[in-house]
């Protein structure tokens, strides 16, 4: 008898052109870490009384599909869930190819994504699936890795692989050692750790339905938060944090001329922490800040990803 493992699992995407309709083609396999992404539906127990001490049978309640895929921040995969986070690039140059993502998007592109477990065999189609949140950590080391959380209408599970032969792109990872970060096009020095998380604020369309599916899910208020975590060695961003005055942060990664990855935060506010002196050891401080759209550019956020792919 075959059992589930992990390391045989695969995972497959398409963009949809018809929001929750799988397409035939245009597959690709997408490497990732972990994934929660799945379709529940809870049963509610019943309130009647009078029918003894056993309770009746159950009903059941709508049916929920979403969860969190964890992926490499790489040079070239990476574009898809960019894409699904911020919208349709625009590609330029020849070789590389530089692929500018923008905030602020009214529509947002649809997936299906396919799960497979083929020892079982079980492939699981979900559809409609649009990014809610993409996050990521930088830090001294370990593995760079994004969260991308998805929203999706609903789940099928055919008899068999409904992606077809799906395509692969390459895969180079960035790592922590491969980054860097700036405020003002100066080097932010004594960085300890840095969170940022994109959201689209997605708002679920919980209509009635025959088959307890949401309507769909649209793009609400975008949000840009994180946090900073640094070694308390001047008082540069403690400063900014009371005058109440933006600054522009970049985080970049690099493998080269043909291989980067720049993520711009146009207008980052500080909030004024607590300095604490927890001991004997050196003082940190915490700046959970936030984003918010800039004069010029005006927008919130810029991702460019340069590579060699021809378009997303």
């Amino acid at each position: 008898m075959a059992r589930a493992h992990g390391a045989r699992a695969q995972m497959a995407l398409a963009f949809e052109s018809v929001y929750s309709t799988a397409p035939a083609s245009g597959y690709r396999t997408v490497p990732f870490a972990r994934t929660t992404l799945g379709s529940e539906q809870p049963l509610i127990a019943s309130e009647l009384l009078g029918q003894g001490r056993d309770p009746l049978a159950p009903i059941k309640d709508a049916v929920t599909a979403d969860g969190d895929v964890v992926v490499p921040i790489d040079v070239e995969n990476f574009g898809l869930w960019l894409k699904a986070a911020f919208g349709q690039p625009t590609t330029s140059g020849t070789t590389p190819k530089t692929h500018t993502f923008q905030s602020g998007n009214w529509t947002l592109p649809s997936m299906a994504i396919e799960t497979a477990m083929p020892e079982v065999p079980r492939y699981a189609m979900y559809t409609g699936c649009v990014c809610d949140q993409l996050s990521w950590q930088m830090a001294r080391s370990g593995l760079l890795t994004a969260t991308a959380r998805l929203v999706a209408q609903g789940e099928n599970v055919p008899a068999a692989t409904a992606a077809g032969t799906p395509t692969a792109l390459a895969l180079q990872r960035f790592g922590h050692f491969n980054g860097a970060i700036t405020r003002n096009g100066s080097p932010l020095g004594n960085v300890i750790s840095v969170e940022v998380t994109y959201s689209n604020g997605l708002d679920r369309i919980e209509t009635i339905r025959s088959d307890g599916r949401i309507e769909g899910a649209d793009p609400g208020m975008a949000a840009l938060t994180g946090r900073v975590e640094v070694r308390f060695a001047d008082t540069a961003l403690i400063t900014q944090a009371i005058d109440g005055t933006p600054c522009e942060l970049v985080f970049a990664w690099s493998l080269g001329a043909n291989a980067s990855f720049t993520f711009t935060a146009h207008a980052v506010y500080l909030p004024r922490p607590r300095i604490e002196i927890p001991g004997p050891q050196g003082i940190q401080a915490t700046f959970d800040w936030q984003a918010a759209k800039a004069t010029s550019p005006a927008r919130m956020c810029t991702a460019v990803l340069v590579n060699t792919v021809a378009t997303y």
